[in-house]
């Protein structure tokens, strides 16, 4: 059987609701160290109605920044490509700019998300290897 986590009950200062979910809202989120934290509101609490509209306010704006985005990023990576293209290849800055455009390239392959750790942890290694052993080199 799977243990309830343990739950911290906050009463809202606005309008002291209580644990009624046929009439009261529910706002609960996981604490970090896994118990849950939770608080009751009335449906014309003034708290509840800020959180709705602050919520709702942050959406619109993930929308349209995330609208905004899409717009200019592919116009953004083409000059990227094209930058790193007319480099020299034996510049210092060379594998600081072919890694750039790699991890780029990796975020243009999906605008829907970002891109994974994993993924950073590929092209960094591929660009930037650890120091190998020097094979001439003896311990002594």
């Amino acid at each position: 059987m799977t243990e309830m986590p343990e739950t911290e009950r906050e009463e809202c200062t606005d309008c002291l609701a209580q644990p009624d979910p046929e009439n009261n809202t529910r706002i609960a989120y996981v604490m970090k160290d896994g118990g849950i934290h939770e608080t009751w509101h009335t449906p014309d609490c003034p708290e509840l109605t800020i959180m709705r509209i602050n919520l709702e306010e942050g959406h619109k704006q993930v929308l349209e920044q995330d609208a905004w985005a899409k717009g200019v990023f592919p116009a953004a990576h083409e000059r990227l490509k094209q930058t790193a293209a007319a480099m020299p290849g034996d510049t210092a800055a060379q594998p600081f700019v072919a890694a750039l455009t790699e991890l780029v390239q990796a975020q243009a392959d999906n605008l829907t998300g970002f891109v994974a750790l994993h993924r950073w942890a590929e092209i960094m290694e591929r660009h930037f290897p650890p120091e190998l052993p020097d094979p001439g080199h003896t311990a002594e």
